[in-house]
């Protein structure tokens, strides 16, 4: 109590005085500051502070999540929510295509990531007023932080489509009404000026993990015109060719190369590897986790298993068919999904179960922990033990995102790792390059490239292994080793190859949208899961969904003059 009130005289004391109402809020750096060398390198750095969704006052740290589980996988035929029907029903809305305006989880993300276009923009705005920075590192910062804003920026137009490009020249801290920027502009030329202007001025390589190459920007740049080459459907040449010259020259830079297991992609202890051409940087001390992949927090095991919650992000039953591959190891992509691959739901914890004998891609048990199957190093997962609600989401976990057991536990919660997020692979490159070819009619070329990624995961010494050394289950991966005949077949197996890939990584949703065939896809998959997850009943998803809906606060703070600056998404 003694204390108590020696606090509050102090506080008294240094309130009195006209100048108490001219102090600057705490937590708010002066502009001078930021005009320094060492300021506006820890404003750089700020900027970056924000691409592990983690900083954005009053955002939960999943809804800024840089992996997209909930906006790229569960809304996708890949993932279920998870967990129980009472856990996070907000999620359960997005999974059934309920998208209201008002759903917290996508008005987290946008001020997140428009929080980090502000960052940018800071940064931007002050460099040419500071001193004692040689021309040279002046622009490294400039493109470095254009960079940036663009990557904010095209990860808001993959989400909402009619967004609002802010720059520095509008950008104005002391004007609130400088962001009130309509979004009826098409921003996809502001991005590409940027991933452009950072290709040009960025160097090839970085002394420091974590800060983007001249590669990476071009790699950025192919992925925007991909995103723009299927309007409506239908292959854009222009946008293609366009794509395929700003990727090769990635691959032509001799830089990178597909790491010799599928699962030095996803293991904390071969972070920043030769695969990474952009990589979300994590890290976490034994007294602090804030820098650790907060985002991935729900998406651990319940209540045994790794982690210790919370059970969300379970993978589909459709994704698992996916894996099957026939008699010559190679896909299915027109009956994958005709019968299930065997499971345990429905049996009893006790009950003796066989995984299924079915020839699988050897991808899948590096994509989802199965019963019977050993889980990185934490054991053989055991099914309904690691699950918290198997009737409810089904047998599968997630599992690219979680650490061994040797990387766990560096601070009070096991959850908090340096796992970090591969933003942008090697791989990628190569699986759009084979996009590109098939639609400027180098099928041979294509067939290619996905055949350097088939050619990994056959590899025996990537599969997952038994304690005695032998595969842990019927892994079957081939080549395609015939002539690819048509568009039409070649299209369908490279898009097949990229779900493979890239499974249970946030990215699904956001390719079938691109390639404009999110409606059928997803409505064939509603009306045969509904019979396997009953929540999901009545679902279906509609022309609107293609883009989440503007959040309605922020609708309502781009008021200007008594009329809102961003107009709302069709059909909200």
């Amino acid at each position: 109590m003694k204390k108590i009130i020696i606090l509050a005289i102090v506080i008294l004391a240094s309130s009195c005085g006209d100048s108490f109402l001219e102090k600057r809020p705490q937590g708010q750096y002066s502009p001078e500051i930021i005009l320094t060398t060492a300021g506006i390198e820890g404003a750089l750095v700020g900027a970056y502070g924000l691409l592990d969704g983690i900083g954005t006052s009053g955002v939960t740290a999943w809804h800024g999540a840089v992996s997209n589980w909930i906006f790229g996988s569960v809304v996708s035929d890949d993932a279920y929510k998870g967990s129980d029907a009472g856990d996070q029903p907000e999620q359960t809305f997005l999974e059934r295509y309920v998208w209201l305006s008002t759903n917290t989880h996508i008005y987290g993300k946008w001020r997140t990531l428009y929080d980090g276009v502000a960052r940018t923009n800071d940064v931007l705005k002050s460099l040419p007023k500071v001193t004692g920075l040689d021309d040279a590192r002046k622009l490294q910062i400039q493109a470095e932080a254009r960079f940036l804003r663009a990557h904010y920026h095209f990860e808001a137009k993959k989400m909402w489509g009619n967004i609002s490009f802010i720059d520095d020249a509008t950008w104005d801290t002391e004007n609130p009404e400088s962001v009130q920027i309509p979004n009826t502009e098409d921003a996809w030329p502001k991005i590409e000026a940027d991933f452009q202007f950072a290709a040009e001025n960025l160097p090839v390589n970085q002394a420091q993990p974590g800060r983007p190459t001249k590669w990476a920007a071009l790699a950025y740049l192919g992925k925007c015109h991909m995103y723009q080459g299927f309007p409506k459907g239908q292959p854009n040449v222009a946008h293609l060719t366009a794509a395929k010259a700003a990727l090769i020259q990635v691959v032509n830079s001799g830089k990178y190369k597909l790491m010799e297991h599928f699962h030095d992609n996803f293991a904390a202890e071969t972070r920043n590897n030769a695969e990474s051409v952009f990589e979300i940087q994590y890290s976490v001390t034994a007294a602090d986790g804030s820098g650790g992949n907060q985002g991935d927090e729900l998406t651990y095991m319940y209540p045994n298993g790794p982690g210790g919650c919370c059970g969300f992000y379970q993978g589909s039953q459709n994704l698992v068919n996916a894996f099957k591959t026939d008699a010559k190891g190679l896909p299915m992509p027109k009956t994958f999904n005709d019968s299930d691959v065997k499971n345990d739901e429905g049996l009893l914890s006790s009950a003796p179960f066989e995984p299924y004998t079915g020839a699988l891609d050897s991808r899948v048990d590096w994509t989802v922990g199965r019963r019977g199957i050993p889980y990185i190093d934490w054991g053989v997962h055991p099914g309904r033990f690691w699950i918290r609600d198997q009737s409810y989401a089904g047998p599968y976990s997630s599992k690219k995102q979680i650490v061994s057991k040797a990387e766990s536990g560096k601070t009070g919660n096991p959850r908090q790792t340096t796992n970090n997020y591969r933003l942008m692979r090697y791989d990628h490159v190569l699986l759009w390059l084979a996009e590109c070819e098939v639609e400027l009619g180098n099928l041979e070329e294509a067939r290619r490239y996905v055949n350097l990624i088939r050619a990994r995961a056959a590899r025996p010494d990537g599969f997952v292994l038994t304690d005695d050394g032998k595969p842990a289950a019927n892994y079957v991966v081939g080549l395609y080793t015939a002539p690819w005949a048509d568009v039409t077949s070649a299209r369908e197996a490279v898009r097949f190859e990229t779900r493979l890939e890239f499974a249970m990584e946030g990215h699904r949703f956001f390719d079938l949208v691109r390639w404009g065939i999110a409606i059928p896809v997803l409505n064939a998959y509603l009306d045969k899961e509904k019979n396997k997850r009953t929540y999901l009943s009545g679902a279906r998803f509609e022309e609107k969904h293609q883009y989440y809906p503007i959040p309605q606060q922020a609708i309502v703070y781009s008021t200007k003059g008594g009329q809102a600056s961003l107009v709302q998404n069709p059909g909200y």
